[in-house]
């Protein structure tokens, strides 16, 4: 009597699903815990900074008033942390609390404007630097070199010296200093893909240099633009605050971070005043490492090689490992 082999019918067998690039993305970003409280804590941070003017209203507290009564001890010291101060108040009897929401809008506004005009010029010199070469290149190479040769403080120093602290001069200098790190990285990547097959095909159907640039070379460069973009963040809030700390940035009484720290600073009043230097010092702490951790969180969900050699080093290693106790 022979057996019928068995057969499993097809609604047992596993649904295989075909994810896109963005499913495999998002997956990747959800399975790393420290990207998401990075980015809950910058979407947080946000709207802390959005709604400020609420902030504003429910503590009926201003950010620019001097509550030198009720803000101010009978020695004339600033009080702490309390059921009407939240974060105590300032030399001055201001709000810390409020004026740190309102430090958080010009903060994360110069950094996200800063980068976002750096990323623009980096991207455009850099992409026309590695795609045309010759003496393109070289004038275009020669540039950023000269960039990155001034010094950030003495040009900080000349321009205030002559136009007077704003915020637009601020933004103006962070974007100055800081579109060369992207540009020489696009400007590498630009050069790669020139050289590629698809490129010399859309040359040989008489597409333009101008097309090739748009519709050929941005496209693959989406992933860098994007890391390095969420990178350059970080270093411009830490140049604003910078310059708001030497008084080059932020004109007074406007609240910013670097500004509360410098006026945290003056006369040494944080000795006696500890929440005005922990309170704005953590806010920026916490703003750049999230944004740094979320950067690379990008940069391992959109271009997990890396972490994949990774692995597999680790794997080996393991495997070693045990094939030498096994042999012992």
């Amino acid at each position: 009597m022979s057996n019928a082999p068995s057969s499993t019918s097809s609604s047992d067998a596993p649904e295989i699903v075909q994810r896109g690039a963005f499913a495999l993305t998002m997956r990747r970003l959800l399975r790393d815990p420290a990207t998401l409280i990075s980015f809950a804590f910058i979407v947080l941070l946000s709207l802390f900074a959005i709604f400020a003017p609420l902030t504003e209203i429910w503590t009926g507290h201003s950010a620019i008033e001097q509550y030198r009564e009720t803000g101010m001890t009978p020695m004339g010291l600033p009080v702490g942390p309390n059921g009407s101060f939240l974060m105590g108040t300032d030399q001055l009897g201001r709000d810390v609390f409020v004026r740190l929401a309102y430090g958080a809008r010009i903060s994360l506004a110069v950094g996200v404007l800063a980068s976002l005009a750096a990323a623009t010029i980096g991207v455009t010199i850099g992409m026309c630097a590695g795609f045309f070469g010759g003496w393109v290149d070289t004038v275009l190479g020669r540039i950023m070199d000269l960039v990155m040769s001034v010094p950030f403080l003495l040009c900080a120093l000349a321009l205030v010296s002559v136009f007077g602290p704003s915020l637009s001069l601020s933004v103006s200098v962070i974007v100055f200093f800081s579109w060369t790190t992207i540009g020489r990285v696009i400007r590498a990547e630009s050069a790669s893909i020139a050289k590629r097959e698809f490129i010399q095909a859309s040359r040989s159907m008489g597409a333009s240099n101008l097309s090739i640039l748009i519709r050929d070379v941005l496209p693959n460069l989406a992933v860098p633009i994007i890391v390095y973009t969420t990178m350059m963040i970080p270093s411009s809030i830490v140049f604003e605050a910078t310059l708001s700390f030497l008084g080059l940035g932020i004109v007074p009484p406007t609240p910013s971070w670097g500004g509360m720290l410098a006026d945290a600073g003056a006369n040494s009043i944080y000795l006696v005043a500890w929440w005005l230097v922990v309170f704005p010092g953590f806010a920026l702490l916490f703003t750049t490492l999230a944004f740094n951790i979320l950067g690379d969180g990008l940069r391992d969900a959109l271009d997990p090689k890396g972490r994949k050699i990774v692995r597999r080093r680790k794997s080996r290693k393991n495997r070693t490992t045990t094939r030498k106790e096994t042999a012992q």
